[in-house]
């Protein structure tokens, strides 16, 4: 049998095709690739044969009597490829139930510069020896709307951000906290003392970071004492405003966790009145379903953020 078959005509093999044709080769017989498969011997029969009118090719030999089944060239040569595809089947058979065991699959980051700075790199080393398989992305918004919405929309996972949350279908854990202080030039006299308040800046310009939820919570904390706060720089980049500090230019107004340690250049001093402490937590969308990675990235984040916290020197 030999016919000129169109190529949408290949598009009817399926796989139980091919799993035949493999026992009938294996077998040497159609009644033993049916107890092989699970089917009676006219279902493989009726499998080769539809298989046989798609490719339109004879692909067994039928002998008769006692005599075994085999392949025809064209029958071996098909298998070669029947094999190849069962195994990618099974190869993503494979890959779904890692998938739903959490041991591959992409798992989507967003961060921002104090958490990426001193509380990711900690968290990375962990999740990425426990978790091999998993394809780690990270990115860094620049903005809380920006955060909130690509959870919202589904383009990250999960996010470090600073509660309280906003109105939307979020949930968080809360990881740690860090005061804000301020950070003043170490020849400045403020430096020489252990606290101060926004009233003792003089003409010291007071430097600060772009509109954040909780540096709302301070802001309004500190205006209802009666503290009004009037930027003169402001900087989500939090090398810039450690910069300009040792340079002299101003004070800033800051959490802990966004100095870097070591600079000897400034001097962090307590701000009194004391105000609430930042809330550092990892968010994620309420509805979404939260894979045993992201899960496990939530524990060693907990665990990391404690011992960043417990580590900070608070003025």
């Amino acid at each position: 049998m030999a016919t000129i078959t169109q190529p949408d005509q290949w598009r009817g093999v399926e796989v139980r095709h091919f799993a035949a044709l493999d026992a009938v080769a294996r077998e040497g017989s159609f009644g033993r690739a049916a107890d092989r498969l699970g089917y009676t011997q006219s279902a493989v029969s009726q499998q080769i044969a539809a298989l046989e009118k798609i490719v339109g090719e004879t692909l067994v030999e039928r002998p008769g009597g006692p005599r075994a089944v085999s392949l025809t060239e064209a029958g071996e040569l098909l298998l070669r490829h029947a094999e190849a595809i069962v195994a990618r089947l099974d190869a993503a058979r494979a890959d779904i139930a890692s998938l739903r065991a959490g041991e591959t699959g992409t798992l989507r980051v967003a961060t921002y510069q104090s958490v990426g700075a001193r509380v990711l790199p900690g968290v990375m080393r962990r999740f990425l020896a426990d978790w091999p398989g998993i394809e780690l992305g990270l990115s860094e918004p620049t903005t809380d709307p920006e955060l909130y919405a690509a959870i919202e929309s589904g383009s990250v996972d999960l996010a470090f951000g600073s509660p309280p949350l906003p109105d939307g279908p979020f949930e968080a854990l809360e990881l740690m906290s860090d005061p804000y202080v301020l950070l003043v030039p170490a020849d400045s006299p403020l430096a020489e003392r252990t606290s101060a308040s926004l009233d003792d800046l003089g003409d010291h310009v007071l430097i600060g970071s772009n509109t954040c939820a909780s540096g709302l919570v301070v802001e309004n904390e500190l205006g209802a004492r009666g503290y009004g706060i009037e930027y003169g720089f402001r900087s989500d980049d939090n090398g810039t405003i450690q910069g300009l500090v040792a340079a002299g230019f101003g004070v800033a107004l800051t959490p802990l966790l966004a100095i870097a340690p070591g600079d000897d250049r400034v001097r962090a001093i307590r701000l009194v009145p004391k105000v609430p402490r930042r809330r550092v937590a990892v968010v994620w969308h309420r509805d979404r379903h939260r894979s045993p990675a992201a899960r496990a990235f939530i524990e060693i984040a907990r665990d990391v953020a404690a011992d960043v916290e417990r580590e900070l020197v608070e003025p």
